[in-house]
């Protein structure tokens, strides 16, 4: 049946801007439906990590030297209501892949930045003002019924038809398209209501530490950056307070009169009173149809991973359907990318959530208890700042017997064809099959070869400096990573995941079979 696009995606936020452009760039025709007409021009998500700062780069945002977003070089500080540390976490230091580990945006700018983007792939094609009012599928593909958007036109606005392969939903919390596939959310009753303050200070501003948490019972509070020339302050909103008083600019104007803030230094961007919540939808996957970041999950923004874990859902989706538009995967791949995103996603449910029971405590007996312990504790590791964990993926498209596979992979500085810069932007993206002083092309057979060529990866040797390697490992990265994982192959996935290592080249082989199989090649 004929098709006007490869696929249609509801929702033009930065979740649906970012699959539309990985899908663009490699030349599938895509419909971006978005209901409103102009950009939301309000502060929304204001941190990402570095797996963000990874995916960005690969379409020429570089995290590290762009005028939109920083870095603090700064760790982040949990304090009590005397200001005495109860928890250090390292957010200064630069990530295994290469990029640090947190980094400051303001999200209008960031979603300006996607859309001048997508808006040169010519195959991308914006619906601004439209939404979806219906849609159906069957075995060949996807009808959406879309309507110019009521608020804005009326009851008399225009209506269109499209036929498309497959339907993504990427519209937030209140997804039409998932209440529309009927799929039920988990909800794990977890409600706080925190005022978020957006401010825009005077150039002088300061504010040592840059990021910190104040757990204090009488109004536990969050300080952070909000991207260049912004500052965000976060108050929890107490049981006996109103939602709607609390978000007048007058009351917002009270609370930051401790931290020297008024009208004549600082400007009020935005005031606003939100929900947090921690949720998931128990499926993702209809038929041809799908959805990814909010309109899949909500977590608290105590771990910064709201947008974050969006992006991972793009990014794990645009491969997959890339490969099924070329016929090189069947979709059946694409029950992985459910059983995948929904155990990372649970994580950072639960973490965020394990979080926010600590942060909000406004009992003072309590906040005592806990200040003890935590107290206790940093000091017990000398007031060493803590890491960031790698979270593995669900069951999927990886080896779990493997060491290291199923969570993001390392990456270093290398040096190929006289250029230096980090392995993704020299060597590139896909599935490679990396050998350590090695030829991993050595270690597969023909049949392998030309698998992976129809795939479109390739082997890649690295060696240390002075090897003959065609790229060259230079401050011994991967020699690191892979003899602490005591391997010397790895496959590595599109989307940066480590899906096999193995020390023997007959071991690695076997891996690259089961791979096979488990994205379900059609070669």
């Amino acid at each position: 049946m004929k098709t006007d696009t490869d696929i249609t995606i509801i929702g033009a936020g930065p979740v649906g801007t970012l699959l539309a452009i990985l899908l663009g760039k490699e030349g599938k025709k895509v419909a971006l439906v978005e209901r409103w007409p102009t950009l939301y021009d309000r502060p929304r998500a204001v941190t990402m990590d570095h797996e963000v700062a990874r995916i960005l780069a690969t379409f020429g945002i570089d995290c590290d030297n762009d005028p939109a977003i920083q870095y603090h070089e700064e760790l982040y500080y949990w304090k009590n209501a005397e200001l005495e540390d109860l928890q250090i976490v390292d957010w200064k230091s630069v990530s295994s892949s290469a990029w640090r580990v947190t980094y400051w945006f303001n999200q209008p700018e960031l979603e300006t930045r996607l859309l001048a983007i997508a808006a040169q792939i010519p195959s991308i094609h914006l619906y601004r003002g439209w939404e979806a009012i219906s849609f159906s599928q069957d075995d060949l593909g996807v009808s959406v019924e879309l309507q110019e958007t009521e608020e804005i036109h009326g009851a008399d606005g225009q209506r269109q038809s499209l036929r498309s392969g497959y339907l993504v939903g990427c519209d937030g919390a209140n997804s039409f398209v998932r209440d529309h596939l009927n799929i039920d959310v988990v909800d794990k009753g977890y409600f706080f209501d925190w005022l978020i303050l957006d401010m825009i200070p005077a150039d002088d501003y300061t504010m040592s530490p840059a990021q910190w948490q104040l757990c204090d019972p009488k109004r536990p509070t969050t300080l952070v950056p909000g991207g260049p020339g912004r500052r965000r302050w976060e108050f929890m909103v107490l049981p006996d307070e109103s939602t709607e008083e609390i978000a007048k600019p007058e009351s917002a104007w009270k609370l930051l009169e401790p931290w020297g803030l008024h009208p004549d230094n600082a400007q009020l961007e935005r005031s606003a009173v939100y929900r947090f919540q921690a949720r998931w939808a128990e499926q993702w996957r209809v038929g041809r149809c799908m959805i990814a970041g909010d309109a899949a999950h909500l977590m608290p923004p105590f771990a910064g991973e709201g947008m974050c874990a969006g992006f991972r859902d793009a990014v794990a989706l645009s491969w997959r359907l890339n490969a099924i538009f070329d016929g090189k995967l069947h979709d059946a791949v694409l029950d992985s990318y459910v059983s995948e995103r929904i155990h990372h996603a649970k994580h950072y449910i639960d973490f965020s959530q394990q979080l926010g029971n600590i942060i909000c405590i406004t009992d003072s007996d309590e906040a005592l208890a806990r200040d003890a312990s935590m107290k206790a504790e940093l000091a017990a590791r000398n007031h060493e700042p803590i890491t960031g964990d790698l979270v593995h993926l669900g069951s999927g498209v990886w080896c779990e017997e493997c060491a290291g596979a199923g969570e993001l992979s390392t990456q270093g500085f290398v040096v190929c064809n006289g250029k230096r810069d980090r392995f993704d932007q020299l060597v590139g993206q896909g599935w490679l099959v990396v050998g350590l002083d090695v030829d991993p092309a050595d270690a597969l057979n023909q049949r392998q070869l030309d698998a992976l060529k129809f795939l479109n990866g390739k082997t890649v040797e690295i060696g240390a400096i002075g090897s003959s390697s065609q790229v060259i490992d230079i401050d011994g990265t991967y020699a690191d990573w892979l003899t602490s994982i005591d391997c010397q192959y790895f496959i590595l996935r599109p989307d940066f995941y480590l899906a096999a290592s193995e020390k023997t080249a007959a071991a690695i082989s076997d891996r690259f079979d089961e791979l096979l199989n488990k994205m379900h090649a059609r070669f």
